[in-house]
């Protein structure tokens, strides 16, 4: 397995992408899905992290920096044939590691409650719940998480 920086438009991705946005919006309503798309996850301060299995794109997980330095942890999915391997962990590491490079002190991120298996794993690294903040205030089916770099 290979966890590299790529940009959203490398092989495979795309498909990623896609069946990321068809699970979210199978378990929430549309507007309490906040998906980057391409064009977002190719703009400046955003880097994207892809899990490989040889060639092909397993995982997928983004950086967006906020410029105050903090950042939001965006679009991670990993493909359902691929999940309990480890590959969220790794993607999640190297996106911490990509932070950690570029001075970031806080991360934060949004999943939902209906994804109890991405809260324990990023409870399991550290990150710990904290009031919506942003675009997520007010949405029932958020659930917003921090935690701080050391």
């Amino acid at each position: 397995m290979t966890f590299s920086i790529e940009p959203a438009t490398a092989p495979g991705v795309t498909e990623l992408l896609r069946l990321s946005d068809e699970f979210a919006f199978s378990l929430y309503p549309a507007d309490s899905c906040y998906l980057l798309d391409v064009s977002e996850l190719t703009a400046p301060g955003v880097t994207v992290v892809v899990a490989r299995s040889g060639d092909d794109a397993v995982g997928v997980g983004a950086l967006v920096e906020r410029g105050d330095g903090s950042a939001e942890l965006k679009r991670m999915f990993v493909r359902s044939d691929a999940r309990g391997r480890g590959i969220a962990s790794g993607i999640l590491t190297t996106l911490e590691g990509v932070a950690r490079g570029h001075s970031i002190a806080t991360l934060q991120l949004e999943t939902g409650p209906l994804q109890p298996e991405a809260i324990a794993l990023y409870e399991k690294h550290g990150y710990r719940r904290i009031p919506a903040f942003g675009q997520y205030v007010g949405d029932d089916f958020s659930v917003c998480m921090a935690k701080t770099l050391g």
